[in-house]
This record gives structure tokens, C-alpha cells and sequence, in this order.
């Protein structure tokens, strides 16, 4: 079966993918990633096919309207407030992507499209071809539930209606910003009204929707439909060829395990800024630190090294967080995912969408002390947190069980088994979501 998997964003939108491809891949598929250019060699690099889409998105996210985003969108509705002077450009920019990513799907003929929400059309682009399509993401925010809000909503005493509500506005908010996707549409010969927006299929039944968390950390709620599961985390093995830096190995080697502090390729306003206060609160505990200079995140100069202190560029998580004592990072899901899965407590200082959230569940289940925004990110805010995951005994205790149950899932296997049976039963199976319950 030859599969697409179309995805549009930053390495943590690529990453979990390319894990999903290389699964789906073993099990005998044809694999072809859709994605910014920027991450072709990532792709190849794990014998992946690669589709292009230009780098609109990757640049545009480090202009200076870019970094106002991430500087203000804090929750959803900061989030729309401020994209909302940026839609014409923005529009511009979704439909060079859409064309980019058309393309790629006549190219490719796929017999199932995989897609991340921020591929507008891609659901609209395999009903034009004929082939079914799942949605593939990781967080709760397009299959509606009485259980809890959407993503980016607050947890308010309102009751059941107010929770389903929320993602009825999420659609409606979608289908608002649809006049591409509606021209699209009309241009080859569809209904205007895209079913994609109402998480349907063309003839009806409900998308598939996996899930790439784990039920650990958000149950799968029972009043989705049986299409809808939770996979567990979707991790990548960057292990298996990589050979860590002398320096590295002799850093970790000489003293206590270090608190790693890195935020990846996210990047705010004052990357120095954040940066010196991580400094000064790391000379002020008095614990050892990893820097990770990431794609912008920190900037630390290399004066900053020290006996206590390593800089470095990029490290497998895996291999490296089991050696640390705490993380301190953005709250993106893979590397929160990564955090967890070493059984380590975790400080998250979100940027924007969904960081804020998992630094929510990280708090709520005792592995991390509550979220610091980057806007209140201080010498103080950070002191008090590294002396909660130092010396919290609970809170560590916990890391390293939730760690030990995330070791015993297999996401990437659960996610492939649901895509192989749904394709040959076509969702008559009534026990598909058996293969993400308990063992």
C-alpha cells in the first residue's frame, strides 16, 4: 500500500512522522513524507520518500511577524487575535502551500493520505483522488467529547455542554477560514462544502483520527467514535548509529546528573534574554546543566560554558534525558513525550498552542511544577521550579513510574495495526480500538 503522510511545521510536526513512516514501512507499505523542504535530508536520512512543499512556512515563522506570534499567542483566542491582522498573508502563503501539496498527491498516487491539521486541504485532496484519509496528530482538538474541552480551552465548571461546545466553535472557526479550500474545490469539480471540516469522509462516516498521545496522560474518552484512539507517543530511535561526543560523555561522567534546559527550534523575541536568566538560575541552585542551542530557542555565547555548564547542539532525547536530573524545555508533545518516557520530572515554559497545555498535564500529574510562560519567565520563577524537581521526592517518584508505563506502549505499532486493519475492513471491525487497550 502506498501511503502519504502530509505534515507542515517545525522538526516536533516532522519528528513523530517519520517514526510513524519507518513502523508502516517494516510492515511492507511504500512511504512518502509531504513537507517542507527544509527536512528533506531528515526525511531521506531514514530511507523515507520525500515530497516537496516550499519553505513559506519554516521562513515566515522567522520573520518578525512570526516571532510576534510566538511572542503573544499564549491560548486560542490570543492565538486568533493575533494571526487575525496576518490573514491575507497567511492566506497567500496557504495556497502556495496547498498547490505544492496537490501536486505532491498526483505524484504520489497514494492509496491512503495521512495528514497533520496545519495541511490545509488534505482531505479535500484525497476525496478528489478517490482514496480514503485519516488525521494523525497528537493532540484532542478536532473529535468532539463531553469529557474535556478542546485544546487551548480552559477547564471551566460549566458542565458537559460547555466542553462539547468548544469544538463546535473550532469548526466553525475552520470553516470561516475555508475560502481556499472552497475555491479548491469548486475549481475541480466538488461540492464546495468540504466534509473535511466536519472530520467526514465523503460518504458520511466519520474520519479516522489517531491520537499520538498516551492514555496515561490523557485517557481516551468512551463517547468518541470507535475511529478515533489513542496510539500512545509516536518516538523516533535516533540511537541506534549515533555516538555521543567525547566531551559529552566526560561532562556527564564528572558529577551529579545535570538539568537539561534546550526549546528546540522554537525561538521568542529575546532568545538572549531567556538565556541569561537560565544562566543566572543555574549559578544561583547551584545545579550542573546541558544548554541545547537548539534553531534559535538559546543563545547562549560560549563564554557561557563552564565547568558546570555544557553547550551543546543536538542530542537524541532518548539517549540523553535517561542521564539528566529534570528537563526544562517549551512543553512541545515530543519532547514532553521524551521527558516522561525517561521518568524524569519536567519544567515547561511554554511559548504558544499546544505547550501550555502539556505543561497543564505535567503539573496535573505531579511530574512538573506548574508551567512558566515565557512572558513570566524570571531568575526567581526558574530557582523555585529546579528546587521543586531537584528535591521533590514525590514529584520524582512519579516521573519515574509514569516513565516506566510509557516504556511498555508502542505507539507507532498501535497506530500501524489500526491503519493496516481500517484499510482492509474499511471500518466494519467493531474492536479496532482493542489494539490501544491494556495489555
Amino acid at each position: 500500500m502506498k501511503i502519504l503522510i502530509i505534515t507542515i511545521g517545525t522538526r516536533g510536526d516532522v519528528q513523530p512522522y517519520i517514526a510513524l513512516g519507518r513502523e508502516l514501512m517494516a510492515s511492507g507499505h511504500e512511504i512518502t513524507i509531504c513537507t517542507c523542504a527544509h527536512f528533506e535530508p531528515f526525511v531521506r536520512e531514514y530511507g523515507l520518500g520525500y515530497a516537496y512543499v516550499n519553505n513559506d512556512f519554516i521562513d515566515f515563522m522567522h520573520s518578525p511577524e512570526g516571532k510576534i506570534i510566538l511572542g503573544n499567542a499564549g491560548s486560542f483566542w490570543e492565538t486568533i487575535k493575533t494571526l487575525a491582522p496576518m490573514i491575507s498573508k497567511l492566506g497567500n502563503l496557504q495556497e502556495r502551500q496547498m498547490e505544492d501539496v496537490w501536486a505532491a498527491c498526483k505524484e504520489t498516487a497514494p492509496d491512503l493520505i495521512l495528514y497533520h491539521p496545519k495541511a490545509l486541504g488534505a482531505p479535500d485532496f484525497a476525496e478528489r483522488l478517490g482514496v480514503p484519509c485519516m488525521l494523525a496528530f497528537w493532540l484532542p482538538i478536532y473529535v468532539p467529547t463531553t469529557r474535556f474541552p478542546a485544546m487551548g480551552f480552559p477547564e471551566l465548571p460549566l458542565g458537559s455542554g460547555y466542553r462539547w461546545l468548544t469544538y463546535q466553535l473550532i469548526r466553525k472557526i475552520l470553516m470561516m477560514m475555508s475560502k481556499r479550500v472552497r475555491n479548491w474545490r469548486i475549481h475541480h469539480g466538488l461540492n464546495p462544502r468540504s466534509p473535511g471540516f466536519r472530520m467526514q469522509l465523503p460518504d458520511g462516516r466519520p474520519i479516522p483520527a489517531l491520537h499520538a498521545f498516551s492514555r496515561y496522560i490523557i485517557p481516551r474518552p468512551d463517547d468518541w467514535p470507535e475511529t478515533a484512539i489513542v496510539t500512545g507517543f509516536w518516538f523516533l530511535d535516533q540511537v541506534e548509529d549515533w555516538n555521543p561526543p567525547r566531551s559529552l560523555t566526560e561532562f556527564l561522567s564528572r558529577g551529579e546528573p545535570p538539568v537539561y534546559f534546550g526549546f528546540g527550534s522554537i525561538f521568542g523575541r529575546d532568545p538572549k534574554r531567556v538565556t541569561q536568566i537560565i544562566l543566572k538560575a543555574v549559578r544561583r541552585t547551584g545545579v550542573r546543566a546541558i544548554l541545547a542551542r537548539g534553531w534559535g530557542g538559546l543563545e547562549p555565547g560560549d563564554s557561557a560554558q563552564s565547568e558546570s555548564i555544557m553547550l551543546i547542539d543536538a542530542v537524541p532525547h532518548r539517549w540523553l534525558f535517561p542521564q539528566v536530573n529534570a528537563v526544562v524545555h517549551h512543553g512541545g508533545c515530543g519532547t514532553t513525550a521524551a521527558g516522561l518516557l525517561a521518568g524524569k520530572p519536567s519544567i515547561i515554559c511554554p511559548f504558544f498552542g499546544d505547550q501550555p497545555f502539556w505543561g497543564r498535564h505535567v503539573e496535573r500529574l505531579n511530574v512538573g511544577p506548574s508551567p512558566i510562560p515565557q512572558k513570566r519567565l524570571t531568575v526567581e520563577s526558574l530557582c523555585r521550579a529546579i528546587d521543586a524537581v531537584m528535591n521533590d521526592p514525590t514529584m520524582r517518584e512519579n516521573a519515574a513510574v509514569l516513565g516506566r508505563r510509557l516504556r511498555k506502549e508502542n505507539g507507532t505499532s498501535n497506530a500501524a495495526a489500526f491503519i493496516t486493519q481500517w484499510m482492509n475492513e474499511k471500518g466494519t471491525d467493531e474492536n479496532i480500538i482493542d489494539y490501544c487497550s491494556p495489555k
